[in-house]
C-alpha cells in the first residue's frame, strides 16, 4: 500500500466500461490522480469482473483507491451466445441504476459525499447524474482524437451522408479528414444506427460538450488539426497521455512505468536478433482473426521466414500446416508478451495489430511501423489515420489476411525503403510524444488541470 495515509476530505466516484479494454486506462488515470491528490478517496465502480482483473494485475496499490462492484445486469439463468453485444446491450440498460446503487454504497462506506464524477466516456448518462448532484462531470475517452470528433459532429455527417453507410464519398467537410472516407467512419454513425453501441455512441456526441472537461490518453501534438477543433467543442480538451510513457506516481520527471517480468524470456531473445527484423503480432484481448485468417499469417511467416514474436490466445499447432510445430518457426509463440517493451525494442520491425488505440500509441512511442488488420469500432478509422494521414503503416492488402497479403505487407516495411520512410516519420512522432510528457510538456500541463478540477 502506497501513500499519504491521511484522512480523506473529498471523494471522486470513478465510474469505468467494463468491456473490451476500455477499463484498463480509464484505472491507470485514477492512479495518477491518486497519486497526485492523496487527500482525495477515489471510487472505482465497474463489474466484479473487471475489478478483479484490474486491481490483481496492478504494480500499484494506493491508500486512497477503492473497488466498488456494479451488478452485469445480467438476467438469471443467462447464457453467453458468443454475441458480446448481448451483453453490453443488457449492461448498459442497467447501468445508470446500478451505477447510482453502488454510488451510495461508496458514499457510506466512506462517510463523504461524491464531489466530481469521472466516468468512460461511452457512459453520457453520468452527464445527468452529475447535473442531478451539482458536481463536475469528466468523461474520458479511451480511443483517438479523430474518432472522438467523428461522434460528437455525427449530426454533421448524417446531415452531409445520409445515414446508410457504405459509400466512398470523402469527409472533406471535417477539418484534418480530407483523405478519409464514408467507409472510414465508425459503425453507428451512418449505418447499423439502431444497435445498443450506436445508439450510446450517438448519445454521447450530444453530451460531451456539457462536460466540466473531456480527457483521452492522447498527446496534443499527435493531430494537431483535429484536437484545435475538439477544444473548440469542449469547454476543456484535455490529452493526458500517452499513459505508457508516464509512471502511475508522480516524479520529477517522466518516466516509462516499471518493467514487468520476462517470464517468457522474449526480450532476451530479441537481444539476440537484428535492427528492425523482428514481426511482433497481436491482435489485441477482444478479437481474434477467424482461424483462415490465423492460418494464412502463419504460412506467410513460415514462407517468409521473417523472425517473429506472435502474442497468440489458443494453441498454435490448430493453425500450422502439416508438418510444423511451434518448435520448428523461427520466432517465439507466447501467450502474452510486454507489449511496451517488445515495442520498445530496437529488433522489432514491424508490429501487426488491430489497431485498437492504445496500440497504436504504443507503436507510436516504440517508432515502430504497423501493418494493420482492424475488426470493428474505431479500428478502421485508426487504420487510414496511420496509413493516409501519418504514413507510419499500412492496411493488409484486401481487409483479410491472405497468404500473399501477408507477406507483400511484411516484405514493404521489414525490407523496402517505404518501411524505412514509415521508420523516419515514426521518429518524428516519437519525439513529439517525449517532448508532450516532459515536466513543462503538454500532457503534464493538462494533467495538473484534471487534477485541479476533480479536487475543487
Amino acid at each position: 500500500m502506497v501513500g499519504n495515509s491521511k484522512p480523506q476530505t473529498h471523494h471522486v466516484a470513478v465510474l469505468a466500461f467494463p468491456f473490451g479494454s476500455h477499463a484498463g486506462p480509464l484505472h491507470s488515470l485514477v492512479l495518477r490522480l491518486a497519486a497526485a491528490a492523496p487527500q482525495v478517496a477515489f471510487s472505482f465502480l465497474t463489474t466484479s469482473k473487471a475489478n478483479a482483473a484490474l486491481f490483481s494485475k496492478s504494480p500499484l496499490s494506493l491508500h486512497n483507491v477503492k473497488a466498488y462492484n456494479v451488478p452485469e445486469g445480467l438476467p438469471e439463468n443467462f447464457v453467453f451466445s458468443g454475441n458480446p453485444e448481448v451483453a453490453i446491450g443488457l449492461f448498459l440498460k442497467a447501468a445508470p441504476a446500478n451505477f447510482r446503487g453502488s454510488l451510495k454504497d461508496a458514499q457510506a462506506a466512506t462517510g463523504l459525499k461524491v464531489g466530481c464524477l469521472v466516468s468512460d466516456a461511452f457512459f453520457w448518462f453520468v452527464g445527468d447524474m452529475a447535473e442531478e448532484m451539482e458536481v463536475p462531470w469528466v468523461p474520458v475517452w479511451t480511443g483517438g482524437p479523430r474518432s472522438l470528433l467523428a461522434h460528437v459532429d455525427t449530426d454533421l455527417i448524417r446531415q452531409r451522408l445520409g445515414t446508410s453507410g457504405g459509400g466512398k464519398q470523402t469527409l472533406d467537410f471535417l477539418p484534418g479528414f480530407s483523405r478519409f472516407q464514408m467507409d472510414d467512419l465508425p459503425e453507428g454513425i451512418v449505418g447499423k444506427l439502431e444497435s445498443p453501441l450506436a445508439t450510446l455512441l450517438y448519445k454521447m456526441g450530444q453530451k460531451l460538450p456539457k462536460a466540466t472537461a473531456v480527457a483521452i490518453n492522447s498527446f496534443e501534438e499527435v493531430d494537431p488539426e483535429v484536437v484545435n477543433v475538439l477544444k473548440s467543442r469542449f469547454q476543456k480538451f484535455l490529452n493526458v497521455g500517452p499513459f505508457s510513457l508516464i509512471p502511475s506516481s508522480p516524479s520529477p520527471s517522466p518516466s516509462p512505468p516499471p518493467l514487468l517480468n520476462d517470464e517468457s524470456g522474449c526480450l532476451e531473445w530479441l537481444d539476440t536478433q537484428k535492427p528492425a527484423s523482428v514481426a511482433y503480432i497481436s491482435f489485441g484481448s477482444v478479437v481474434t482473426p477467424p482461424p483462415h485468417e490465423l492460418a494464412a499469417f502463419a504460412e506467410a511467416l513460415i514462407e517468409s521466414g521473417f523472425p517473429f514474436i506472435w502474442s497468440f490466445r489458443g494453441n498454435i499447432e490448430e493453425i500450422l500446416p502439416k508438418g510444423y510445430d511451434k518448435m520448428s518457426l523461427n520466432g517465439k509463440i507466447l501467450s502474452w508478451a510486454p507489449q511496451v517493451q517488445v515495442l520498445g525494442h530496437s529488433s522489432t520491425g514491424v508490429f501487426v495489430t488491430h489497431c485498437g488505440w492504445n496500440s497504436i500509441l504504443e507503436s507510436i512511442v516504440g517508432g515502430v511501423p504497423m501493418i494493420c488488420r482492424p475488426f470493428f469500432g474505431d479500428q478502421n478509422l485508426n487504420m487510414r489515420t496511420v496509413e493516409a494521414a501519418w504514413g507510419i503503416g499500412v492496411g493488409v492488402e484486401g481487409g483479410l489476411i491472405t497468404k500473399p497479403a501477408a507477406i507483400k505487407a511484411l516484405e514493404l516495411v521489414l525490407k523496402q525503403k517505404e518501411g524505412e520512410e514509415m521508420r523516419e516519420k515514426l521518429k518524428i512522432l516519437q519525439n513529439l510524444a517525449q517532448q508532450a510528457v516532459e515536466w513543462n510538456g503538454s500532457s503534464p500541463r493538462a494533467f495538473n488541470s484534471l487534477v485541479e478540477i476533480v479536487t475543487k
